[in-house]
């Protein structure tokens, strides 16, 4: 098996447009949420969200080409960009048959499907699509695009599994790397679900907050009085490389990954286990992939969305997994600042952590002041300010609609053979 090292991050978020940014802001407990400007939310139960911030397509794009890219793909192309320029890839002396990608999102156009639709419905009988239509909306269309720009021919596909995407998208890139299959893919995860559609349809389901008074703390994880999530908008990139290639290319590195669990919590379509099975079974088999204990895990990045059952299953797995070392693992919730991405949140806290794990700091769930009663006193979760503390090894979660669990052991770079034995 060959060792798998993280050398390039990208990223678009509502707390920042590029990794720099995103990481100094979340150190700084920034929250993202504001009132919704993209229309008219005030017929809605929530009237908020993450939105990036003074976001225009032309800043990236010709508008030629913008107009054949939903805001999704836009995303995605812009966080990948800013990850093949921070790991100095230079596709032309590299062998790009052996270079993929995968990169995910849970929805796809939502926003071209919607307008399409609803112009579709204003025209009557006239079925007037725009050609664009079905390239714009199908979610494997963006790792399709990262592929052709770039003539990469490598493996190139889109794990679909709602919120647990992006997670996916990186251990099964860290598995066809490790097993030799490629030397270099580009993974991530990407989302723009912020259209009228998506805010009515998740209302309707009474997910999200509704806290439309006090929307910069609405997105309080592990908080008595949180009444569901607040939803966000952006992209991740990782550049999931060889340990061999990397040294080859004397690239950076900025972390390793050494584990990934996937499983199926089995039992609702959209609710999670109240005892966290599939949690526990997710974070299981990626500590023992990792050849660790759970002893030696220093930091998690909670999935943790702000909502009633899924905030506690998640601790409920946690402390039956962590109980010999609950004092010494420490939890945050970075949803707290960026609102949940959906597809593309698993990719930016995967950022996270690399950079956590790198700089031994770690950054606050902000917002909770009263925590919930079922929760272990003893959890520390990293509340209101960041904390600097040594970390070897981190796991981050993801957990989606259907089931899918997700987990990935982020370890820090020690420089030794490429081998894993």
């Amino acid at each position: 098996m060959k060792r798998v090292v993280i050398t390039g991050l990208g990223a678009i978020t509502p707390i920042g447009k590029n990794v720099k940014q995103y990481w100094e802001n979340l150190l700084k407990g920034i929250s993202g949420a504001n009132k919704i400007t993209r229309f008219d939310a005030s017929k809605f139960k929530t009237q908020f969200a993450c939105e990036i911030k003074e976001y225009d397509a032309l800043d990236y794009f010709d508008r030629k080409e913008a107009r054949k890219l939903d805001r999704f793909s836009q995303y995605g192309l812009i966080s990948a960009e800013e990850a093949i320029k921070d790991a100095n890839l230079d596709f032309s002396k590299l062998d790009t048959n052996r270079i993929g990608v995968i990169f995910s999102s849970g929805i796809g156009g939502f926003e071209t499907f919607e307008k399409e639709i609803i112009d579709y419905t204003n025209r009557n009988l006239n079925p007037g699509f725009n050609p664009f239509f079905i390239p714009k909306i199908i979610s494997n269309g963006l790792s399709g695009i990262i592929s052709i720009n770039h003539g990469l021919r490598g493996v190139n596909y889109c794990p679909v599994t709602a919120c647990a995407s992006s997670t996916q998208s990186i251990i099964q890139s860290f598995n066809y790397i490790r097993l030799g299959k490629a030397d270099i893919i580009i993974a991530g995860g990407s989302e723009a679900p912020i259209t009228e559609s998506s805010i009515g349809g998740f209302n309707a389901m009474k997910a999200m907050s509704t806290n439309n008074e006090n929307f910069s703390s609405a997105s309080k994880p592990f908080d008595t009085n949180r009444d569901g999530f607040v939803v966000g908008e952006g992209a991740g990139a990782l550049i999931v490389e060889s340990l061999d290639s990397a040294l080859k290319r004397n690239a950076k590195i900025y972390a390793e990954i050494v584990g990934g669990g996937e499983s199926s919590d089995a039992y609702h379509i959209t609710g999670t286990h109240p005892e966290g099975l599939g949690a526990y079974l997710t974070m299981e088999i990626g500590i023992k992939e990792a050849q660790i204990t759970s002893n030696e895990i220093d930091y998690i990045n909670a999935h943790a969305t702000s909502t009633g059952l899924g905030d506690l299953s998640e601790i409920k797995a946690i402390e039956r997994l962590f109980k010999s070392s609950i004092d010494k693992v420490q939890i945050s919730a970075s949803k707290s600042m960026t609102g949940h991405l959906l597809g593309g949140t698993g990719a930016i806290e995967a950022i996270s952590t690399c950079l956590s794990v790198k700089t031994d700091l770690i950054p606050p769930t902000i917002n909770t002041t009263e925590i919930d009663e079922n929760i272990s006193k003893e959890l520390n979760l990293t509340l209101r300010k960041k904390s600097l503390k040594k970390i070897d090894y981190a796991l981050s979660n993801s957990f989606g609609f259907g089931g899918h669990c997700s987990a990935m052991i982020i370890k820090k770079y020690v420089c030794q053979s490429s081998s894993p034995t």
